[in-house]
């Protein structure tokens, strides 16, 4: 009976792990396309990029739109095909910069302790 429970419990957990994983890209690395045609779609699309990043086996794009709103993109790395187009808060922005701040002058005044 306990094995039986067991198996059912494994069953009901694995649909609902699979559809988490949908938003990864599962692409072998000989099947990527190179990082600089990553960043010729950022330009003929008329974004600013900041930082393209690997995350979860895909390329991120992280930059500006031609009206110069933060974006975020997420694109398959072997078709270069956009999976998810994000605007991002400027509010958010200015929260990093704070911190970024913070954290420098934090660093300086630990410089003038020694």
């Amino acid at each position: 009976m306990k094995k039986t429970l067991t198996i059912l419990g494994f069953l009901a957990v694995v649909p609902a792990s699979v559809a988490l994983a949908d938003d990864d890209c599962f692409v072998p690395m000989a099947n990527w396309q190179p990082r600089a045609a990553v960043a010729r779609l950022a330009e003929v699309n008329d974004w600013t990029v900041r930082r393209i990043k690997i995350d979860d086996g895909c390329y991120d794009i992280d930059g500006r739109d031609a009206e110069g709103r933060r974006i975020e993109v997420t694109v398959h790395p072997a078709t270069l095909q956009v999976i998810e187009f994000e605007y991002e808060d400027e509010d958010d922005d200015d929260d990093d910069d704070d911190r970024r701040g913070q954290d420098r002058d934090r660093d300086h005044e630990e410089d003038d302790d020694d």
